[in-house]
């Protein structure tokens, strides 16, 4: 029976399902140190991961590891370079999530935009004494403009939520799409840098690559609106952290909201002192009926990757199928 390592704590059920096809060893904790996580994978034929890096060396340490099912639509902690060169399948779990992030996304902006946290920090340390006109002023969702960097799927869905608020959405993309899309969406193309000035509400939506790697920097929070706020649901990297607390900390854009941080789970101590910042750490896609989604697909995946099940040879998303069916090298 083939050997697989499901690194991270999941639930129960889907580890019976697993069980069917395979010697299962549970990490039913934490993440694995690097280390820790090269020993158990020495010996598997394949692993169920959610955001553990895996790299070159790694792979050289688990010759018999031919298919790695990553819990997450991202896969920026897979080196898929070394993938390649061994001939290691990564998988991930699309398009399950789309409807769930999207909400979420939606959640935070607003949370962002009407000062929802800071409001409640403000009830909650026993300082509201009186109503006052001017008392956490935020700013219109209704009405106002819409900026998405990264119109995949998420993206689309946000933008579809847009329309019943009224909003006018621009959008930015490493390509535009479809005429067909646009016009299904309401949606305008503009560059970056355009999106940036026009936008009251930039979410980013965007993979983390080494090219989108501080997509928004201190130069890109420079070009936004003084009243604008900006959602970052994609990933940690993709905002200079730092020179956005520096940004918020001096007004130069109105506030924040955050699911995800360079080098989480820590986040940068500078956002932990900034009042017009809302952090969530990590949960766009976390309801219930979402991550049960998530585990079952990543566990077809890493099921279909090994040759097992009614989908063997065939798992419903690879990233890099060239290498399904090739030996291990």
């Amino acid at each position: 029976m083939q050997k697989v390592l499901v690194a991270r704590s999941i639930f129960p059920d889907v580890i019976d399902r697993l069980k069917q096809y395979f010697d299962v060893e549970w990490n039913n904790g934490d993440a694995l140190g690097a280390d820790e996580l090269a020993r158990r994978l020495a010996d598997k034929d394949g692993a169920l991961t959610a955001g553990d890096p895996i790299g070159a060396a790694t792979l050289a340490a688990a010759p018999r590891l031919r298919v790695v099912a990553n819990m997450a639509v991202g896969y920026n902690n897979f080196d898929m370079a070394a993938f390649n060169a061994a001939n290691v399948l990564g998988t991930n779990t699309p398009d399950v999530l789309n409807e769930t992030t999207a909400d979420f996304g939606w959640a935070l902006m607003m949370a962002t935009a009407r000062r929802i946290a800071e409001s409640e920090h403000f009830l909650r340390a026993g300082k509201w004494e009186k109503w006052s006109h001017d008392a956490f002023l935020g700013a219109d969702v209704y009405g106002s403009t819409l900026g998405i960097v990264g119109m995949g799927r998420i993206g689309q869905a946000i933008a579809r939520r847009a329309q019943g608020f009224g909003m006018r959405v621009v959008y930015h993309n490493r390509s535009r799409v479809a005429p067909a899309i646009e016009a299904e969406l309401n949606a305008e193309y503009r560059t970056k840098e355009a999106l940036l000035r026009e936008a009251d509400h930039v979410v980013l939506v965007l993979p983390y690559t080494a090219e989108n790697h501080h997509t928004i920097g201190a130069a890109e929070l420079k070009l936004m609106k003084p009243s604008a706020t900006l959602t970052n649901i994609a990933r940690g990297g993709i905002v200079d952290d730092a020179a956005l607390a520096e940004a918020l900390r001096e007004h130069r854009i109105a506030a924040a909201g955050l699911d995800v941080f360079e080098g989480e789970p820590k986040v940068h101590p500078a956002l932990l002192t900034v009042p017009n910042v809302v952090l969530t750490p990590h949960i766009a896609s976390a309801s219930e009926a979402t991550r049960r989604a998530m585990a079952n697909l990543a566990a077809d995946n890493l099921i279909a990757g090994l040759g097992e099940g009614p989908r063997a040879g065939r798992p419903p998303n690879a990233i890099n199928p060239d290498v399904i069916g090739k030996a291990r090298s």
